[in-house]
Protein backbone atom coordinates (compact mmCIF):
# COMPACT_ATOMS: atom_id res chain seq x y z
CA UNK A 1 0.00 0.00 0.00
CA UNK A 2 1.32 3.43 -0.98
CA UNK A 3 1.55 5.67 2.08
CA UNK A 4 -0.76 8.65 2.22
CA UNK A 5 0.86 12.06 1.82
CA UNK A 6 0.59 14.62 4.63
CA UNK A 7 0.42 18.01 2.91
CA UNK A 8 1.09 21.19 4.88
CA UNK A 9 0.72 24.91 4.20
CA UNK A 10 3.72 27.25 4.22
CA UNK A 11 3.22 31.02 4.09
CA UNK A 12 6.95 31.77 4.11
CA UNK A 13 10.35 30.08 4.13
CA UNK A 14 10.50 29.58 7.92
CA UNK A 15 7.06 27.96 7.96
CA UNK A 16 8.13 25.70 5.10
CA UNK A 17 11.10 24.47 7.12
CA UNK A 18 9.06 23.99 10.29
CA UNK A 19 6.26 22.01 8.63
CA UNK A 20 8.70 19.72 6.81
CA UNK A 21 10.79 19.16 9.93
CA UNK A 22 7.65 18.33 11.92
CA UNK A 23 6.69 15.62 9.47
CA UNK A 24 4.90 16.96 6.39
CA UNK A 25 5.65 14.98 3.23
CA UNK A 26 5.02 18.02 1.04
CA UNK A 27 4.11 21.69 1.31
CA UNK A 28 2.01 24.03 -0.78
CA UNK A 29 3.14 27.64 -1.11
CA UNK A 30 2.22 30.86 -2.86
CA UNK A 31 4.47 32.78 -5.20
CA UNK A 32 4.58 36.50 -5.89
CA UNK A 33 1.28 36.42 -7.80
CA UNK A 34 -1.62 34.31 -9.11
CA UNK A 35 -2.30 32.64 -5.73
CA UNK A 36 -5.26 32.96 -3.35
CA UNK A 37 -3.31 34.13 -0.29
CA UNK A 38 -2.06 37.53 -1.44
CA UNK A 39 -1.82 38.72 2.19
CA UNK A 40 0.58 35.95 3.23
CA UNK A 41 4.29 36.74 3.05
CA UNK A 42 4.62 34.23 0.18
CA UNK A 43 7.79 33.39 -1.75
CA UNK A 44 9.94 35.37 -4.13
CA UNK A 45 12.01 33.39 -6.64
CA UNK A 46 15.10 33.10 -4.44
CA UNK A 47 13.06 31.91 -1.47
CA UNK A 48 11.17 29.46 -3.65
CA UNK A 49 14.44 28.05 -4.98
CA UNK A 50 15.80 27.70 -1.43
CA UNK A 51 12.56 26.13 -0.23
CA UNK A 52 12.60 23.57 -3.03
CA UNK A 53 16.24 22.74 -2.33
CA UNK A 54 15.51 22.29 1.39
CA UNK A 55 12.48 20.07 0.69
CA UNK A 56 14.33 17.93 -1.84
CA UNK A 57 17.22 17.44 0.61
CA UNK A 58 14.64 15.72 2.85
CA UNK A 59 13.11 13.82 -0.11
CA UNK A 60 9.96 15.93 0.14
CA UNK A 61 7.98 18.04 -2.33
CA UNK A 62 6.83 21.61 -2.98
CA UNK A 63 3.62 22.54 -4.81
CA UNK A 64 2.93 26.11 -5.95
CA UNK A 65 -0.56 27.63 -6.01
CA UNK A 66 -1.60 29.29 -9.27
CA UNK A 67 -5.29 29.10 -8.46
CA UNK A 68 -6.91 32.52 -8.70
CA UNK A 69 -10.00 32.98 -10.82
CA UNK A 70 -8.32 34.49 -13.89
CA UNK A 71 -9.52 37.72 -15.46
CA UNK A 72 -8.17 38.59 -18.90
CA UNK A 73 -5.52 40.90 -17.49
CA UNK A 74 -4.18 38.15 -15.21
CA UNK A 75 -2.87 36.24 -18.23
CA UNK A 76 -0.43 39.07 -18.96
CA UNK A 77 3.02 37.88 -17.87
CA UNK A 78 1.69 34.47 -16.84
CA UNK A 79 3.89 32.48 -19.23
CA UNK A 80 7.06 34.24 -18.07
CA UNK A 81 6.07 33.76 -14.43
CA UNK A 82 5.43 30.03 -14.89
CA UNK A 83 8.79 29.65 -16.63
CA UNK A 84 10.54 31.32 -13.68
CA UNK A 85 8.83 29.31 -10.95
CA UNK A 86 9.23 25.99 -12.74
CA UNK A 87 12.96 26.71 -13.03
CA UNK A 88 13.09 26.93 -9.22
CA UNK A 89 12.43 23.20 -8.92
CA UNK A 90 8.77 23.01 -7.89
CA UNK A 91 7.23 19.54 -8.06
CA UNK A 92 3.71 20.60 -8.96
CA UNK A 93 1.27 23.46 -9.48
CA UNK A 94 -2.21 23.76 -8.00
CA UNK A 95 -4.46 25.32 -10.65
CA UNK A 96 -8.16 25.80 -11.41
CA UNK A 97 -8.19 27.63 -14.75
CA UNK A 98 -8.57 25.31 -17.80
CA UNK A 99 -6.18 27.33 -19.96
CA UNK A 100 -3.46 27.25 -17.30
CA UNK A 101 -3.94 23.48 -16.98
CA UNK A 102 -3.49 22.98 -20.72
CA UNK A 103 -0.51 25.33 -20.84
CA UNK A 104 1.27 23.55 -17.96
CA UNK A 105 0.62 20.08 -19.38
CA UNK A 106 1.96 21.11 -22.80
CA UNK A 107 5.00 23.12 -21.74
CA UNK A 108 6.03 21.59 -18.36
CA UNK A 109 4.95 17.92 -18.45
CA UNK A 110 7.41 16.98 -15.68
CA UNK A 111 5.71 19.36 -13.23
CA UNK A 112 2.59 17.70 -11.83
CA UNK A 113 -0.68 19.51 -12.44
CA UNK A 114 -3.04 19.41 -9.44
CA UNK A 115 -6.59 20.69 -9.78
CA UNK A 116 -7.48 23.22 -7.06
CA UNK A 117 -10.51 22.83 -4.81
CA UNK A 118 -11.65 26.09 -6.47
CA UNK A 119 -12.71 23.96 -9.45
CA UNK A 120 -15.37 22.38 -7.18
CA UNK A 121 -15.08 18.77 -8.38
CA UNK A 122 -17.81 16.73 -6.66
CA UNK A 123 -18.27 13.71 -8.96
CA UNK A 124 -16.21 11.14 -10.83
CA UNK A 125 -17.39 12.29 -14.28
CA UNK A 126 -15.76 15.69 -13.68
CA UNK A 127 -12.67 13.94 -12.34
CA UNK A 128 -12.42 11.89 -15.53
CA UNK A 129 -12.72 15.04 -17.63
CA UNK A 130 -9.85 16.77 -15.84
CA UNK A 131 -7.80 13.59 -15.99
CA UNK A 132 -8.23 13.66 -19.77
CA UNK A 133 -6.68 17.15 -19.78
CA UNK A 134 -3.57 15.81 -18.05
CA UNK A 135 -4.38 16.59 -14.41
CA UNK A 136 -2.46 14.24 -12.10
CA UNK A 137 -4.31 15.00 -8.85
CA UNK A 138 -7.64 16.55 -7.88
CA UNK A 139 -8.18 18.50 -4.67
CA UNK A 140 -11.84 17.67 -4.14
CA UNK A 141 -14.46 20.26 -3.25
CA UNK A 142 -14.73 20.66 0.50
CA UNK A 143 -18.42 19.74 0.34
CA UNK A 144 -17.85 16.15 -0.87
CA UNK A 145 -18.84 13.41 1.60
CA UNK A 146 -17.03 10.14 2.21
CA UNK A 147 -19.27 8.02 -0.05
CA UNK A 148 -18.70 10.32 -3.03
CA UNK A 149 -14.97 10.50 -2.25
CA UNK A 150 -14.85 6.70 -2.41
CA UNK A 151 -16.74 6.61 -5.71
CA UNK A 152 -14.49 9.25 -7.30
CA UNK A 153 -11.37 7.30 -6.27
CA UNK A 154 -12.70 3.98 -7.56
CA UNK A 155 -14.17 5.20 -10.86
CA UNK A 156 -11.79 7.94 -11.98
CA UNK A 157 -8.39 6.43 -11.23
CA UNK A 158 -7.05 9.93 -10.52
CA UNK A 159 -5.09 10.80 -7.37
CA UNK A 160 -7.38 12.43 -4.82
CA UNK A 161 -6.48 15.06 -2.23
CA UNK A 162 -8.86 15.76 0.66
CA UNK A 163 -8.89 18.56 3.22
CA UNK A 164 -8.08 17.16 6.65
CA UNK A 165 -7.89 20.08 9.05
CA UNK A 166 -8.26 23.83 9.31
CA UNK A 167 -10.48 26.79 8.50
CA UNK A 168 -12.83 26.24 5.55
CA UNK A 169 -14.47 28.97 3.49
CA UNK A 170 -18.22 29.29 3.99
CA UNK A 171 -19.03 29.41 0.25
CA UNK A 172 -18.83 26.46 -2.15
CA UNK A 173 -15.16 25.48 -2.27
CA UNK A 174 -14.12 29.02 -1.47
CA UNK A 175 -15.72 30.84 -4.40
CA UNK A 176 -16.95 33.71 -2.26
CA UNK A 177 -18.31 37.15 -3.16
CA UNK A 178 -18.72 38.56 0.37
CA UNK A 179 -15.30 40.18 0.43
CA UNK A 180 -15.83 41.81 -2.96
CA UNK A 181 -19.13 43.42 -2.01
CA UNK A 182 -18.35 44.45 1.58
CA UNK A 183 -14.70 45.57 1.31
CA UNK A 184 -14.04 45.73 -2.45
CA UNK A 185 -11.28 43.13 -2.06
CA UNK A 186 -11.51 40.25 -4.52
CA UNK A 187 -11.40 36.96 -2.62
CA UNK A 188 -11.10 34.99 -5.84
CA UNK A 189 -7.93 36.82 -6.83
CA UNK A 190 -6.16 36.49 -3.46
CA UNK A 191 -7.50 39.49 -1.53
CA UNK A 192 -10.02 37.90 0.87
CA UNK A 193 -10.87 40.12 3.86
CA UNK A 194 -12.56 37.21 5.69
CA UNK A 195 -15.84 39.07 5.89
CA UNK A 196 -17.58 35.82 6.89
CA UNK A 197 -15.87 36.19 10.29
CA UNK A 198 -17.10 39.73 10.88
CA UNK A 199 -19.56 40.12 13.75
CA UNK A 200 -23.02 40.87 12.34
CA UNK A 201 -26.20 41.75 14.25
CA UNK A 202 -29.76 40.53 13.71
CA UNK A 203 -32.99 40.50 15.66
CA UNK A 204 -31.92 37.14 17.04
CA UNK A 205 -28.57 38.48 18.23
CA UNK A 206 -24.94 38.50 16.99
CA UNK A 207 -23.82 36.05 14.34
CA UNK A 208 -21.06 35.33 11.82
CA UNK A 209 -21.21 33.58 8.46
CA UNK A 210 -18.02 31.57 9.04
CA UNK A 211 -17.94 27.81 9.41
CA UNK A 212 -16.40 25.90 12.26
CA UNK A 213 -12.90 24.55 11.60
CA UNK A 214 -12.56 21.17 9.94
CA UNK A 215 -11.06 18.35 12.03
CA UNK A 216 -10.95 14.80 10.64
CA UNK A 217 -8.40 13.41 13.11
CA UNK A 218 -10.91 10.71 14.18
CA UNK A 219 -11.10 9.38 10.62
CA UNK A 220 -7.42 8.83 9.73
CA UNK A 221 -7.80 5.04 9.31
CA UNK A 222 -10.92 5.42 7.15
CA UNK A 223 -9.34 8.06 4.89
CA UNK A 224 -6.25 5.92 4.33
CA UNK A 225 -8.26 2.75 3.67
CA UNK A 226 -10.45 4.62 1.17
CA UNK A 227 -7.35 5.20 -0.93
CA UNK A 228 -6.98 8.97 -0.52
CA UNK A 229 -3.62 10.07 -1.96
CA UNK A 230 -3.03 13.22 0.07
CA UNK A 231 -4.41 14.69 3.31
CA UNK A 232 -4.29 18.47 3.29
CA UNK A 233 -3.98 20.85 6.23
CA UNK A 234 -5.12 24.46 5.76
CA UNK A 235 -3.27 27.39 7.29
CA UNK A 236 -0.72 29.40 5.30
CA UNK A 237 -1.44 32.37 7.59
CA UNK A 238 -1.12 30.37 10.82
CA UNK A 239 1.63 30.65 13.47
CA UNK A 240 4.70 28.42 13.77
CA UNK A 241 3.22 26.89 16.93
CA UNK A 242 -0.06 26.03 15.21
CA UNK A 243 1.72 24.44 12.25
CA UNK A 244 4.20 22.50 14.38
CA UNK A 245 1.44 21.20 16.66
CA UNK A 246 -1.02 20.26 13.92
CA UNK A 247 1.50 18.71 11.53
CA UNK A 248 3.34 16.94 14.35
CA UNK A 249 0.06 15.51 15.68
CA UNK A 250 -1.11 14.22 12.31
CA UNK A 251 2.34 12.79 11.60
CA UNK A 252 2.11 10.84 14.85
CA UNK A 253 -1.42 9.60 14.10
CA UNK A 254 -0.61 8.53 10.53
CA UNK A 255 2.62 6.78 11.51
CA UNK A 256 0.87 4.98 14.37
CA UNK A 257 -1.76 3.70 11.94
CA UNK A 258 0.83 2.20 9.59
CA UNK A 259 2.68 0.61 12.53
CA UNK A 260 -0.55 -0.92 13.88
CA UNK A 261 -0.18 1.18 17.05
CA UNK A 262 -3.09 3.60 16.68
CA UNK A 263 -4.78 2.75 19.98
CA UNK A 264 -7.76 4.62 21.37
CA UNK A 265 -5.68 6.24 24.12
CA UNK A 266 -2.95 7.28 21.67
CA UNK A 267 -5.49 8.86 19.32
CA UNK A 268 -7.26 10.58 22.21
CA UNK A 269 -4.07 12.32 23.33
CA UNK A 270 -3.44 13.88 19.94
CA UNK A 271 -7.10 14.73 19.39
CA UNK A 272 -6.94 16.61 22.70
CA UNK A 273 -3.83 18.46 21.54
CA UNK A 274 -5.50 19.37 18.24
CA UNK A 275 -8.62 20.61 20.01
CA UNK A 276 -6.55 23.05 22.09
CA UNK A 277 -4.33 24.55 19.39
CA UNK A 278 -7.14 26.18 17.38
CA UNK A 279 -9.18 29.13 18.62
CA UNK A 280 -12.47 28.04 17.05
CA UNK A 281 -14.79 25.08 17.43
CA UNK A 282 -14.27 22.19 15.05
CA UNK A 283 -16.48 19.77 13.13
CA UNK A 284 -16.28 17.02 10.50
CA UNK A 285 -18.28 19.35 8.20
CA UNK A 286 -19.56 17.43 5.13
CA UNK A 287 -17.49 14.25 5.53
CA UNK A 288 -20.20 12.13 7.18
CA UNK A 289 -23.38 13.89 6.07
CA UNK A 290 -24.78 17.09 4.62
CA UNK A 291 -23.79 19.67 7.22
CA UNK A 292 -26.68 21.50 8.87
CA UNK A 293 -26.67 24.87 10.57
CA UNK A 294 -25.65 23.49 13.96
CA UNK A 295 -22.90 21.34 12.47
CA UNK A 296 -21.43 24.05 10.28
CA UNK A 297 -21.84 27.47 11.86
CA UNK A 298 -21.26 29.07 15.21
CA UNK A 299 -23.06 32.13 16.56
CA UNK A 300 -21.14 35.17 17.74
CA UNK A 301 -17.39 34.65 17.71
CA UNK A 302 -17.03 31.84 20.27
CA UNK A 303 -13.26 31.80 19.92
CA UNK A 304 -11.56 29.44 22.36
CA UNK A 305 -8.40 31.33 23.20
CA UNK A 306 -5.75 29.67 25.35
CA UNK A 307 -2.17 30.30 26.36
CA UNK A 308 -0.79 26.78 25.97
CA UNK A 309 2.18 27.88 23.87
CA UNK A 310 4.95 29.00 26.21
CA UNK A 311 7.90 29.58 23.91
CA UNK A 312 10.22 28.69 21.03
CA UNK A 313 13.47 26.91 21.95
CA UNK A 314 16.49 28.08 19.97
CA UNK A 315 19.69 27.02 21.76
CA UNK A 316 21.42 25.40 24.74
CA UNK A 317 23.67 26.78 27.49
CA UNK A 318 26.19 23.99 28.16
CA UNK A 319 27.61 25.69 31.26
CA UNK A 320 24.26 26.13 33.00
CA UNK A 321 22.70 23.02 31.38
CA UNK A 322 19.64 25.01 30.31
CA UNK A 323 17.85 25.39 27.01
CA UNK A 324 17.26 28.89 25.70
CA UNK A 325 13.75 29.93 24.76
CA UNK A 326 11.89 33.01 23.63
CA UNK A 327 8.85 33.37 25.86
CA UNK A 328 5.36 33.62 24.38
CA UNK A 329 2.95 33.27 27.32
CA UNK A 330 2.94 33.45 31.12
CA UNK A 331 4.19 30.53 33.20
CA UNK A 332 5.86 30.09 36.58
CA UNK A 333 8.04 27.81 38.70
CA UNK A 334 6.08 24.69 39.58
CA UNK A 335 4.05 24.55 36.37
CA UNK A 336 3.69 21.24 34.53
CA UNK A 337 4.94 21.64 30.96
CA UNK A 338 6.12 19.60 28.01
CA UNK A 339 8.66 20.16 25.28
CA UNK A 340 7.90 18.74 21.85
CA UNK A 341 10.43 18.44 19.04
CA UNK A 342 10.39 18.05 15.23
CA UNK A 343 11.44 14.42 15.75
CA UNK A 344 8.16 13.66 17.52
CA UNK A 345 9.69 13.49 20.99
CA UNK A 346 7.68 14.82 23.94
CA UNK A 347 9.37 15.54 27.29
CA UNK A 348 7.08 16.24 30.24
CA UNK A 349 8.41 17.83 33.41
CA UNK A 350 7.76 20.37 36.16
CA UNK A 351 9.53 23.72 35.90
CA UNK A 352 11.80 23.91 38.94
CA UNK A 353 13.81 26.99 37.92
CA UNK A 354 13.64 29.90 35.47
CA UNK A 355 16.52 32.25 34.64
CA UNK A 356 16.66 35.39 32.56
CA UNK A 357 19.32 36.13 29.94
CA UNK A 358 21.71 37.44 32.64
CA UNK A 359 21.22 34.26 34.73
CA UNK A 360 19.05 35.97 37.37
CA UNK A 361 16.51 33.55 38.90
CA UNK A 362 12.83 34.25 38.28
CA UNK A 363 9.70 32.90 39.95
CA UNK A 364 7.42 33.99 37.11
CA UNK A 365 7.87 34.48 33.36
CA UNK A 366 5.46 37.22 32.35
CA UNK A 367 7.11 39.16 29.50
CA UNK A 368 6.49 37.92 25.94
CA UNK A 369 9.64 37.80 23.78
CA UNK A 370 11.91 37.67 26.87
CA UNK A 371 14.90 35.30 26.53
CA UNK A 372 14.74 32.66 29.26
CA UNK A 373 16.82 29.69 30.39
CA UNK A 374 15.15 26.50 31.63
CA UNK A 375 17.17 23.65 33.22
CA UNK A 376 17.28 20.57 30.96
CA UNK A 377 19.83 17.78 30.74
CA UNK A 378 20.56 17.97 27.01
CA UNK A 379 20.21 20.10 23.90
CA UNK A 380 17.15 20.00 21.67
CA UNK A 381 16.62 20.16 17.89
CA UNK A 382 16.01 23.52 16.23
CA UNK A 383 12.35 24.64 16.33
CA UNK A 384 11.52 22.61 19.45
CA UNK A 385 8.78 24.30 21.49
CA UNK A 386 7.43 24.34 25.05
CA UNK A 387 3.74 24.27 25.99
CA UNK A 388 1.55 23.55 29.01
CA UNK A 389 1.21 19.84 29.59
CA UNK A 390 -1.81 18.34 27.88
CA UNK A 391 -3.61 15.97 30.25
CA UNK A 392 -5.70 13.18 28.75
Amino acid sequence: MKRVELLAPAGDLERLKVTLLYGADAVYVGGSKLGLRANATNFNLEELKEGCSFAHSLNKKVYLTVNIVFHEEDYMGMEEYLEEVCACGIDGVIVSDPYVICYMVEHYPKVECHLSTQASVMNYEAALFYRSLGVKRIVLAREVGKDDIQEIIEKSGVDVEVFLHGAMCTCVSGRCALSNYVTNRDANRGGCAQVCRFAFESEEGPFTMASKDLNLSCYIPLLIEMGVTSLKVEGRMRSLYYLATVIGSYRALIDAYYKGELTESFALKYQKILSRVANRESTSQFFLKEAGKQDQYYTGRQELSNQDYLGLIFGYDDEMKCFLMRERNYFKVGDSVEVFTPKGEIYSFEVDSIYDEENHPLEVARHPEQILKIPFDHGLPEYSMMRKRVEV
